[in-house]
């Protein structure tokens, strides 16, 4: 049996997780709110509401472009992963040199050519959130794809799936609170300019997520933990390979609808508190990291429970919980107690969601990937990380489209139709992932 990571380790590589979920968070929290901020924001929009095809606004073509570009590099990069001959292993390499470009076209993604209303903007955007999905995806799919090397039991990959979770929503917090560190710049660094605040607050997060993403390639040596060998199946067939095993298929449409849905709340966050509510913008961190800490007081019941009972079940409840949040922001701002009683009811009630899809899916992939490994000989989990990642990352994208496409029906006070849709549009999503999942054949 392979040696497996210690305490040290573990933490190590979790933390790997917070800096490139920060990275991804804030593209996702950030990039709406920046680029076309509600009114009561003290932002200028950045670029136009162009409307084409009646539905489609320009943020949303946008966002799709540079996960397009995304999503056909995601198999190429865990394809080369998985056929490395490095020395030094068939992750590491590749991560460790990711790092960099990721934080620099992080950061300038919040950087607009110009600080009015423009289509060169809407160029700029294009071309370096590009930039930044290839080089973060170059970091993801080698950094998920060690999860099921360095584990041997379900128990181990649920543990590890744990750890990897809290360096999650610790990135979606961080991500969550850039109002607040932007604050904080403009109190004591004396910055009048909100924009410049708000940029200087996501280059302080980009260079903290960097080095922690530099944390697993210095204490984690890979070729100590795992011994699989470099697969030899071409990069198409074994996109196909993945597909034709049909439990994966039901796991990637419900992992996308969920990753939608989740993309829409994050992306929304800040408007359903300014906009719905009628609270500052800075409540939107406090309101996340509430959610957060609610949510670990259920990791020890998805782990213990998920090993009495299996892990389907956790994970149907759990949409369906999700179901009736989405219900919930339709009528955020009408509902018959204060604006904070609304906002924290809302997310206590994500907590079990958060911690239950955040800990099992990955831990189930995994469990998928040994499997075919054991039937096939092949060792090609970066593939199915890298199809799994390309639809988180399609779903995510696809959250910020759909919010994004739904502002042009209203995104201000007074007049916020469009953001209320976004709870119909997020009940469906999770209730089509609810109906897929349970057709998941869990052995026991």
């Amino acid at each position: 049996m392979n040696k497996t990571l210690s305490l040290k380790q573990e933490i190590a590589y979790a933390a790997g997780m917070i800096g490139w979920s920060t990275m991804t968070n804030i593209i996702i929290v950030m990039l709406p709110y920046f680029y076309l901020p509600p009114s009561n924001a003290g932002l200028p929009p950045l670029v136009p509401q162009l409307v084409l095809l009646g539905a489609f606004n320009i943020l949303s073509i946008i966002a799709a472009s540079g996960r397009l570009v995304d999503a056909i590099y995601d198999p190429f990069i865990a394809s080369r992963s998985d056929a490395s001959t490095n020395k030094n292993g068939r992750r590491m390499p590749f991560m460790k040199w990711a790092i960099i470009p990721a934080m620099v076209f992080c950061g300038l993604v919040f950087y607009p050519i110009q600080k009015t209303e423009s289509l060169h903007n809407a160029w700029w955007l294009t071309i370096t959130l590009c930039l930044f999905f290839v080089s973060v995806t170059t970091y993801i799919i080698p950094y998920n794809a060690l999860l099921a090397e360095v584990t041997n039991t379900p128990r181990q990959k649920v543990k590890l799936s744990s750890y990897q979770q809290v360096g999650f929503v610790i990135g979606i917090i961080l991500s969550a609170c850039t109002n607040n560190f932007a604050d904080l710049v403009e109190a004591n660094f004396h910055v009048a300019n909100r924009s410049e605040a708000i940029q200087a607050a996501i280059w302080g997060l980009c260079i903290l997520s960097g080095l922690v993403m530099l944390l697993p390639v210095f204490f984690i040596n890979e070729k100590e933990f795992s011994v699989a060998k470099p697969t030899h199946v071409p990069l198409w067939p074994a996109i196909k390979s993945t597909f034709k095993n049909s439990n994966f298929k039901y796991y990637l449409i419900s992992d996308f609808a969920f990753y939608t849905a989740l993309s829409i709340i994050s992306s929304g966050l800040l408007f359903f508190c300014t906009v719905l509510l009628g609270l500052p913008e800075s409540e939107g961190g406090k309101f996340m990291g509430a959610m957060v800490l609610a949510s670990l007081l259920f990791y020890p019941v998805v782990n213990f429970g998920s090993a009495k009972i299996g892990k389907k079940p956790f994970v149907l409840f759990a949409f369906g919980v999700l179901c009736l949040i989405f219900v919930t922001i339709f009528f955020l701002g009408k509902l018959p107690f204060g604006p904070h009683t609304q906002i924290y009811i809302l997310v206590l009630s994500a907590s079990f969601p958060l911690a239950a899809l955040g800990i099992l899916p990955t831990a189930i992939l995994a469990d998928i990937a040994q499997k075919d490994t054991l039937e096939t000989g092949e060792n090609h989990e970066g593939m199915f990380f890298a199809v799994k990642y390309l639809f988180v990352k399609l779903g995510q994208t696809f959250g910020i489209a759909i919010f994004a496409m739904l502002t042009i029906y209203g995104k201000d006070p007074g007049n916020d139709f469009g953001l209320r849709l976004n709870g119909i549009v997020g009940f469906g999503l999770c209730l089509i992932a609810l109906l897929f999942f349970s057709r998941f054949k869990e052995e026991r």
